[in-house]
């Protein structure tokens, strides 16, 4: 397997998050919920004497992504036909960028267990979507629904330079592209709806050779497990059919979840077999300077700057930094949390986040948009913990209480007579009855068995109903006991 690499290089094609479609005013609809063909006009049809005309707000999603990844935006871009005949494309054809896309040159930083690695950007294009087909088989018979409310969709399609070498790496890119895209506000990152499609090209060659093998495209991937499986599952699969005289044929691939492997979907088109020539309805696309300025002005922090932020401002570690910033959303919470907690060190708050509440979430099927918890609702509650007023055991049963009933955190702690215990007196009272009642336990730790002491411990916490400061606790029992040997 060390005789061969692989060289992957990936096309992703993003819906746009726009009200109307790339060349009509049809309304986008979400295809998983509308009902079939109710977004359809002459224009994304392809009429006989009607014309496209190009969604302004489309350009500007797709030119935040392309400074976004540091692609040169091109002054005139050129819309083309893209001819192949299928059902769901009701033209015949698609409108589409070929020779003259509208960014090119571009990078994208990624994040794997091997360090950081900028991916070339080869070019960013827009198009418009396809129709969507259900397949049916019912009592023998077999035949195909069209559903044309996708058709005209404004799609950006944003290839890599064959850049990718792993299954890893092609996975931290899909996630990398995702998040920058969430964080632009241009496509929701939805793979399960199909808004988001991640297609990788996969060859494999012998090390040191400059040649390309012959390349395969993967498609149907509807998450990212789907798809750094199916990547790494090809790899193999082109390196032994090679080391066995075998030889690989371009075409399409599916992915097949129940037995994880990839299946033919169809030979592979050429670019030659789609006779690109240029729409003749639209004319070239000129992107006046100033624009662009004004869009580049308006972007938001992206997901690699607020990463190496929250490292030099905060002084979080790497992995806690990726967690927080991969969405935006929680980013945001998280430094508004930490407005809330002026007390408490970002670490602190960090953990509180990703660990407690991320908890509550994956238990509850929900992500931080819709939790009832504010940020400055859990500030106040962590603002507890740090004052000492309740302990850290107490806080996180606090916290679940507020995830169903959104109640504050100081209501509750009253509600249930939470307040920490942290009186000297009252804990040395509580350890000195829980060492008369348990002398086999004092005298096994007075005789050497040190893991006695948490036991000890565990019961003084008991005794005083979970409410008792750990750390007096700790102390005093570490007292009583010194005097006890002593004596």
């Amino acid at each position: 397997m060390h005789d061969f690499e692989a060289v992957i290089g990936v096309e992703v094609h993003a819906e746009l998050e726009t009200q109307s479609k790339m060349f009509c005013s049809c309304q986008v609809l979400d295809v998983t919920r509308a009902e079939p063909n109710t977004a359809v006009c002459p224009v994304c049809t392809g009429m006989p004497g009607v014309l496209p005309v190009v969604n302004r707000l489309a350009v500007e999603y797709a030119l935040r992504v392309a400074l976004a990844l540091q692609c040169q935006v091109a002054p005139v871009s050129v819309f083309a036909r893209k001819n192949y005949f299928y059902p769901d494309l009701p033209k015949g054809y698609q409108i589409s960028q070929y020779e003259y896309p509208l960014a090119r040159h571009g990078r994208l930083l990624i994040l794997t267990t091997t360090g950081e690695r900028a991916i070339g950007i080869r070019r960013v294009h827009l198009e418009e979507d396809t129709g969507k087909l259900t397949h049916v088989n019912q009592e023998g018979q077999t035949y195909s629904l069209v559903d044309l409310n996708r058709a005209g969709i404004p799609l950006l399609e944003i290839v890599t330079e064959p850049d990718l070498q792993t299954a890893e790496e092609v996975r931290a890119y899909a996630v990398a592209l995702r998040s920058v895209l969430r964080y632009l506000g241009v496509n929701s990152g939805d793979m399960q709806k199909g808004v988001l499609r991640i297609e990788p090209n996969i060859s494999v060659r012998r090390q040191g050779s400059q040649e390309f093998g012959t390349r395969v495209e993967i498609k149907n991937l509807n998450s990212f497990r789907a798809l750094e499986r199916s990547v790494a599952y090809e790899i193999q699969r082109q390196i032994e059919t090679l080391q066995n005289g075998g030889r690989i044929i371009q075409e399409t691939l599916g992915w097949d979840e129940g037995r994880g492997v990839t299946v033919t979907q169809r030979v592979k088109e050429q670019e030659d077999d789609y006779r690109y020539f240029p729409e003749p309805d639209l004319p070239p696309l000129t992107i006046e300077p100033v624009w662009i300025e004004q869009i580049r002005q308006g972007m938001p922090e992206l997901p690699v700057a607020k990463y190496q932020r929250f490292q030099q401002q905060y002084g979080l570690g790497p992995y806690d930094a990726e967690v927080l910033t991969a969405e935006k959303e929680v980013a945001d919470y998280f430094e508004q949390v930490l407005a809330a907690a002026p007390q408490a060190s970002p670490k602190v708050v960090a953990n509180w986040i990703t660990g407690e509440l991320f908890g509550l979430l994956n238990q509850a099927g929900q992500d931080i948009a819709t939790v009832q918890i504010s940020p400055q609702a859990l500030g106040e509650l962590i603002q507890l913990v740090v004052r000492a007023e309740i302990n850290q055991n107490s806080a996180k049963l606090v916290l679940e209480e507020m995830f169903t009933s959104g109640e504050p955190a100081a209501r509750i702690v009253v509600a249930r007579n939470l307040t920490q215990i942290s009186d000297p007196d009252q804990i040395a009272d509580l350890v000195s009855q829980v060492l008369r009642d348990n002398p086999t336990q004092v005298e096994a730790y007075l005789g050497g068995k040190e893991p006695v002491l948490k036991w000890l411990f565990g019961r003084v916490m008991q005794a005083a109903r979970g409410r008792a400061n750990p750390q007096v606790i700790q102390g005093e029992l570490e007292r009583q006991l010194a005097e006890m040997k002593q004596g």
